[in-house]
This record gives structure tokens, sequence and C-alpha cells, in this order.
């Protein structure tokens, strides 16, 4: 393991935490030479994804120092290598939170890379040439072109970033259980973040019903009004619960903080299917009787593969799909990550990686 190795010669300016402050500062580094399987991108735009804020406060004690975090990236190809066939200089990409897999087991031929047991993200993680990999908080980024997407024409790079975490981990599970071509469903999304904002965009264009569920009854009318969901329960309301047990066919639990899911899965119908994709510090609460005598499911998704991330933007292009963004600048990270603590964005934040050198306090000559 190496921050680098003799083939990163190229000199890249970007932002990185140094310790578990997780203070945000500018950051020059090397990345490797465009290599035949990889494609060189110009960054213009970066999510900020609860994750990266993890990672440079070191919550999980997995963090390797320095971290440049971020992996809902677009951009533009600058450079193509020699086996590189679907991609040509000057296409608008993405690249999501995958690095490199084993590209041999059973799930990397199946196209779910996500759960190869040698997989390694786009930020502090390791790649294939023993270097850390370092993500989209910088001006460009190599990649090998099997983790990279294409984005639609008609959608803007800015409110596309975060679908390449936030929309395909909600996109999956979905897709998973049928919903993307079996409408008509009732499905529950828990909580109205930056995961289930999406994940109600999702459901309303497949053709279902949706309920948002929440603790906040302030988001009732954002979630009806703004997004289309159909109904709204807040599950800190007994009545309101009661009078919700057993209607859904599916919930989708985006949610982060720790509760308990007995509550939730009375709302579903026998046989319904709870997907978790929140990822709370401490256990769940999982009552046994729920399961029991309503024969239900709790499960469990991360990400997605490659060939649902192509999907997602895909259909992302066909219905218009995007996430509700504020745009901040790279001189305005550590503003961003302590309101992401907060849960102050609605719905998430995008850094404009082309906002000027000297806004972002670079040297002018990166």
């Amino acid at each position: 393991m190496a921050q680098t190795t003799p083939n990163h010669t190229q000199t890249v300016s970007g932002w990185a935490a140094h310790d578990s402050s997780g203070k945000i500062t500018p950051f020059i580094f090397k990345r490797r030479e465009n290599g035949i399987n990889d494609v060189t991108i110009e960054i213009l735009y970066c999510g900020i994804c609860h994750t990266d804020l993890h990672h440079v406060r070191n919550d999980w004690g997995i963090t390797m120092y320095p971290v440049v975090p971020g992996h809902e990236i677009t951009g533009v190809i600058t450079k193509v290598g020699s086996n590189v066939k679907e991609f040509e200089v000057g296409d608008r990409v993405g690249v999501g939170c995958l690095a490199a897999t084993c590209l041999e087991c059973d799930f990397c031929k199946d196209s779910q890379e996500n759960y190869c047991d040698q997989v390694q993200f786009t930020y502090n993680g390791i790649f294939w040439d023993g270097s850390i990999t370092y993500g989209g908080y910088s001006k460009m980024l190599v990649a090998d072109h099997r983790y990279v997407v294409r984005i639609p024409a008609n959608l803007p790079l800015d409110a596309t970033a975060p679908l390449l975490c936030a929309g395909v981990t909600v996109f999956s599970p979905m897709k998973d259980h049928n919903l993307h071509q079996a409408p008509g469903k009732k499905i529950g999304v828990v909580g109205l973040g930056g995961l289930g904002h999406v994940a109600v965009k999702f459901g309303k264009a497949f053709g279902h019903h949706v309920t948002v569920i929440s603790t906040s009854p302030s988001k009732e009318k954002e979630a009806k009004e703004r997004l289309g969901a159909d109904d709204f329960l807040v599950s800190t309301d007994a009545q309101q619960l009661k009078k919700g047990m057993r209607t859904l066919d599916f919930i989708l639990n985006t949610v982060s903080a720790k509760h308990s899911l007995g509550p939730l899965l009375e709302l579903l119908k026998v046989n319904g299917t709870m997907v978790v994709v929140g990822a709370p510090d401490q256990p769940f609460e999982l009552p046994s009787f729920p399961i029991i005598f309503g024969k239900r499911a709790v499960k469990g998704s991360v990400i997605g593969g490659m060939r649902d991330t192509k999907e997602m933007m895909e259909l992302c292009g066909k219905h218009n799909i995007t996430c509700d963004i504020e745009v901040t600048t790279p001189d305005k990270l550590n503003e961003a990550l302590d309101r992401v603590a907060k849960n102050d964005v609605r719905y998430r934040f995008v850094i404009d990686i082309a906002a000027s050198s000297a806004a972002a306090g670079l040297p002018s000559n990166l």
C-alpha cells in the first residue's frame, strides 16, 4: 500500500482532510497516467455524501489520511485508453463508488460488483497497483472505464451527480423487487433526505402509490406538493401508524439514525418486505413478532453494480429524474460538511469543482 507509484506522474489539485478533525484544506497530489483501460475525466461536479463526513472524521476507524472524499462525480472525458471502445473524448460521464473489483467472481460476472469481496472504492481504497484511491473533491480523475457511466444529454451534470451514489442506492433494491417494471404497488419510503427524496421520485415515475414515513410533520407539504408523494405518515404518531397497518407492499428504509423497525414492519402487508439502505451507527431494534406474524422480510442493500447504475441513469434520462441540490464551492466545503452533519440541506450538496481557483484557495498555476 502506498499513496502513489512511479506511474503516478500527473499533478492534481484537490481538497483533503488530514486528521480526524475533518477539516478540508487544499491538497496537491499525484494521479496515475491514463492506462489502456482508463479514461481521464475533467471533474466538473461532485456530490457530498454523508459517507464523506464519516470518512473525513474517521467515524468508522478506517480512514487513511490524507483522504480526498467524493464518489458522486460528473464531468467530461479528456483522454481515452486504447482498449476503451464505448467512450470518446468529450463524452459526459459519471463515476460513483466503485474503483476496482476482482472481475472474476460470480458477483463481478453478474454485474453485482458492489458485492465482490475485493471491491475497492473511489476514495480511501487500495487500487490494483497498490496505491490509495483519491476521490472527486479534485479537478481530475483517472478511472477504469468499466466503472464509468454515460450521462444522458438531457440531464444537468450538477443535479445528476448524487445519482451516482444516492440514486443507485435506492434504485437497486427497487429493481430487485421488480418495482421498475410492475406498477400499481403501495410502497413506503422511510426518511425524506438525500436518499428518500430520490426514492419518492423513482416510485412515482414507476407508477406506484408512495407513502413517505417521517419523524418530521413539517415535511408533509414538501413530500406531497414538491415530490408527488400520495400519503404521509408521522412515525411518532401511534394513531397514524395504526391506521396504516398492513397497507404497504414494500418499504425502503433510508434512515441512518437508531430506531425500532417494529412499528414500521407493521405497516407491511403479509409477505411484505423492508429493505434497509440507511446505516445507523448503533443496532436496530428488531422485534420478532412483526416478522413472524406477518411473514415479513427485512433485507439490506448497498449501492449498486454497474449494470444497475447504467440502467438507472437511462431511466433517469427517460423520466427526467435528478436530485434536488444546493450547489456549493470548494472554499465552502467545511461549512457544507457541517451542515450535512446537521441535516441542514435539501437534499444534497453538490460541489462546483470548476469554480475559480482563486475562490477555492488553489495556486493559480494548477
